[in-house]
């Protein structure tokens, strides 16, 4: 089974080659100037997360326009637009846009809205040189005012030989408050898009290294995960969970989880 995939990106909607999930999908939306694209969620909720450019939507007749305007993922915070389970859909590129369609099972009978870059949480996480900063798009915490069924979605950013989602964690049980059960997938993009970085996944049954590149994914049904960016290269990561409920708790590496104990000092210290 594969856990890492290339995305297709030729023009128009490209769909995941292989997807080890039950809950997650993700298909990579990408419309010239004036090029439509119609789709119907059925029984999935989606997130239409713009990575680059603008596009107008219309949704179960509502319409949202002219949604975006960062270039791409490296400048600025996103626009997103919440689509809910079977609704139908109609997206038309304003110039050239890029948009990362995030998916999961859903029941809930809400209204379609659109997600401003005001409303979106920015801040870092972890210390030296596990230091990153992230988007929360749509997550449950500091978010009430956005419904969602499942879907949890955000954004990180991981400096030039930085380690990011370290220490490493699992989300694989129902067990809160000490952990709750998420799938999990990472998309990814480089600056500059030839540089590289690595993600490690493994537990008890594997234990693999991928080489992310631009418009690579790591589809998370279980275990640990991390990630590093080679030095002088920025690695970003579109993250994005399903499971049971809302509620985030993870369970660290034990063998490394210690580290996590010296961020205040860390920070404290300056770094």
């Amino acid at each position: 089974m594969s856990y890492f995939d290339n995305v297709p990106t030729a023009n128009g909607l490209n769909s995941l080659p292989t997807n080890p999930c039950q809950l997650l999908d993700f298909q990579l939306l990408l419309l010239a100037d004036g090029q439509t694209y119609e789709g119907q969620s059925d029984g999935r909720e989606t997130l239409a997360v713009i990575l680059g450019g603008k596009a107008d939507f219309v949704v179960d007749g509502r319409a949202f326009p002219q949604v975006g305007g960062r270039p791409n993922v490296f400048n600025g915070k996103p626009h997103a637009v919440y689509i809910p389970a079977n609704a139908r859909y109609q997206v038309v590129g304003h110039g050239r846009v890029e948009i990362g369609l995030c998916s999961a099972p859903s029941d809930l009978t809400i209204e379609p809205y659109v997600i401003n870059p005001a409303q979106v949480t920015a801040g870092v996480w972890g210390a030296a040189n596990f230091t990153r900063s992230y988007h929360q798009i749509l997550t449950q915490a500091g978010q009430p005012d956005l419904p969602a069924a499942r879907l949890i979605v955000g954004e990180t950013y991981t400096p030039s030989g930085n380690w990011s989602t370290y220490p490493p964690h699992k989300h694989e049980t129902d067990d809160l408050p000490r952990e709750a059960y998420h799938e999990e997938m990472y998309y990814f993009k480089v600056n500059p898009p030839e540089g590289f970085g690595i993600a490690r996944f493994y537990d008890d049954t594997i234990d693999v290294g991928y080489t992310v590149h631009d418009n690579t994914i790591l589809m998370v049904p279980h275990g640990y995960h991390t990630v590093v960016s080679a030095p002088g290269y920025t690695t970003y990561y579109l993250w994005f969970l399903a499971g049971h409920h809302r509620i985030q708790a993870v369970s660290e590496d034990p063998a490394v989880g210690w580290v996590s104990r010296t961020v205040p000092m860390l920070r404290e210290l300056g770094h």
